[in-house]
């Protein structure tokens, strides 16, 4: 397992996370005037990833059980990322009431669509507010964890707010 540290040459960090999402299939560097930043775009999804570079704290080439590369990147404020060839996974951020422990340890954007295509079937069932409250939890934390890494979500945070907080049957 290969380390770079980031705080040794910032340029440096960049050219390898640079060069590892070139030689990806599924994701891509957007240009951007800010030079202290990169952005990398899922081509799955089109959802993108704003990285500062002064936050980087430390990079380490690692691979999966199928022995597929892939990039963990650590930030100063604690926060890492993996980037492999086609997504970038991030944790969930802890809600209070969500048993974290149910949850997979690694996310990924796509992941947002899911839990909301379970909360539409939430909806359309009868008497899963229970489970409407958990789905609602989790969604947000989804939401929140790809924010805190970079991850621009606006658009599922408005939809977040779309969700009705209770499930009401209509009456015969």
């Amino acid at each position: 397992m290969k380390r770079t540290k980031a705080n040794t040459d910032c340029k440096n960090v960049v050219t390898e996370i640079k060069r590892f999402v070139d030689n990806s299939e599924g994701l891509q560097i957007v240009e951007s005037m800010l030079s202290d930043y990169i952005i990398i775009e899922q081509s799955l999804d089109q959802k993108r990833i704003t990285i500062n570079c002064f936050d980087l704290e430390e990079i380490l080439y690692r691979e999966d059980e199928a022995g597929k590369a892939f990039l963990q990147v650590n930030f100063g404020s604690g926060k890492k990322i993996l980037i492999t060839g086609t997504l970038i996974g991030f944790r969930p951020l802890g809600l209070f009431g969500l048993d974290m422990e149910r949850l997979p340890k690694v996310v990924t954007t796509p992941d947002i669509q899911s839990v909301f295509e379970a909360i539409q079937e939430a909806l359309h069932s009868t008497d899963e507010q229970e489970e409407l409250d958990v789905l609602r939890k989790v969604y947000d934390s989804v939401i929140c964890g790809g924010e805190s890494v970079g991850f621009d979500l606006k658009e599922e945070r408005k939809t977040l707010a779309c969700i009705p907080a209770r499930v009401y049957l209509a009456s015969a």
